[in-house]
């Protein structure tokens, strides 16, 4: 029987992480669709099932790198994600589309251009996942990979220099008087100059902004920099917290940040990553999750998960021995993503985790938040999250396709609509209307 809703007049807000051949182990599933990984059909399906169940956005995490461990065993690269989601546009009408583009090898104004045409093209779906890499730099040409502050410093720049393109235009430049044959007005059409540390660049765009002017701003930096930036300039962040106190003090600490730097508290949406498994009792989806851990390859999710400690080397210990505590790394002793430092310090270092048990942690969920259940389950531990505001809402992730997804979409969001958690339909037309309004009359205090 459904819990009813209390406590938040907000509702949830609710993506999904398109990937159709989940990494590490799941792919190795008979029903998988691992030989469809390239295939548009696949895509095309979870953007429409997606968008059937309501869901706000579709996100494509995306990087240039291609680390020759981990291709060894995890399909760690999907389609370009730009591409990806501008071929998505003509099967959805509603859904949010949301790319990852690096600020650290492209340009401002090829990026500025791109979204502001997704976001024509989509009539007001675009946003974007700023992300400053980790690694490919190598593709680019012969300078190394700028070190981690400095590349949220370059970031904030960029996404200053893309908003002055964004803002070129104003109402009344385009004319299309057809009796006088003017098109457009260039008064209304400002060339503003950028001058900063890592571009020095001038506009105006040679297009208007779309729709929503500027698109959706999704991030997912926790570092000490990382959040600061998110704070000032995103809409949506992504996090990978796996207690709740974790994910309250998060919450807590961006929407500190976002007050101090002028903004409103609750326009910024905390929406970490969530992998469930999910069956019809909670027996069965142990099940589930015993079949997904009986195909792990237990010597390479070492090297994955030495990976993500930044190269750590753990070829020396037991994987049934936890790391010891004197030798696990500092967060800013990587030069790649210093959050999965973070993020598994509690549960290696506090918990003393073993190799293995750390080793099915990144498995399901990079050590993120990975819950198994029931329907009933899986919702009750959404809800209390929510409800004890340690999230806004969920990046849902299926860690087995295609049964896990269907799980998703056909069971659990059905659940937490019938709560009154969540949309039954989409209220607006546009990505950033639609997640004002899922803020409602909510206080900031919450």
């Amino acid at each position: 029987m459904s819990r009813p809703r209390s406590r938040r007049p907000d509702r949830l807000v609710l993506g999904t992480h398109i990937n159709p051949v989940p990494g590490h182990a799941a792919w190795r599933r008979p029903s998988s669709h691992a030989e469809r990984i390239y295939d548009y059909a696949i895509y095309r399906r979870i953007a429409q099932q997606a968008e059937a169940a309501k869901l706000d956005y579709l996100f494509v995490a995306d990087g240039p790198t291609h680390e020759a461990d981990r291709f060894l065993h995890n399909p760690f690269r999907i389609l370009e994600s730009l591409t990806l989601v501008t071929s998505l546009v003509g099967v959805t009408e509603r859904i949010g589309l949301i790319p990852s583009l690096s600020t650290t090898f492209f340009e401002p104004f090829n990026i500025a251009r791109q979204l502001a045409s997704l976001d024509h093209l989509s009539g007001g779906r675009a946003g974007w996942n700023v992300v400053t890499s980790f690694g490919g730099a190598e593709h680019y040409g012969p300078d190394e990979l700028l070190e981690h502050d400095l590349r949220y410093a370059r970031a904030e720049e960029f996404l200053q220099a893309v908003e002055l393109f964004w803002r070129s235009w104003a109402d009344g430049a385009l004319v299309r008087d057809r009796r006088t044959g003017t098109w457009g007005d260039p008064r209304h059409v400002a060339a503003e100059s950028f001058d900063g540390r890592f571009f020095k660049i001038r506009g105006p765009l040679n297009l208007p902004a779309g729709p929503q002017g500027r698109p959706v701003i999704a991030q997912a930096g926790s570092s000490d920099i990382g959040r600061s930036l998110g704070a000032r300039y995103a809409d949506l962040i992504y996090t990978g917290a796996s207690s709740l106190a974790r994910a309250q003090a998060f919450r807590a600490d961006i929407r500190d940040r976002a007050a101090a730097a002028g903004r409103q508290p609750s326009a910024v949406k905390i929406v970490p990553s969530v992998s469930p498994i999910i069956g019809a009792t909670e027996s069965e989806a142990r099940a589930m999750e015993a079949d997904l851990n009986d195909l792990i390859d237990f010597e390479a999710g070492r090297r994955s998960l030495q990976w993500m400690l930044g190269d750590l080397d753990l070829s020396g210990f037991d994987l049934d021995e936890p790391i010891p505590t004197d030798y696990y790394p500092t967060a800013t002793s990587t030069n790649r993503v210093q959050s999965h430092i973070d993020n598994f310090r509690p549960l290696a270092v506090d918990q003393r985790l073993t190799i293995r048990q750390l080793i099915l942690v990144n498995v399901r969920g990079g050590g993120g938040w990975s819950v198994v259940g029931s329907v009933e389950q899986v919702a009750d531990a959404l809800q209390d999250r929510f409800e004890d505001l340690g999230a806004d809402g969920y990046t849902l992730s299926a860690p087995y396709q295609p049964e896990g997804f269907d799980w998703i979409t056909s069971a659990l969001v059905p659940e937490l609509q019938a709560r009154g958690l969540f949309h039954t339909d989409y209220e607006h037309p546009t990505l950033r209307d639609s997640l004002t309004a899922a803020s409602k009359a909510a206080l900031d205090g919450i």
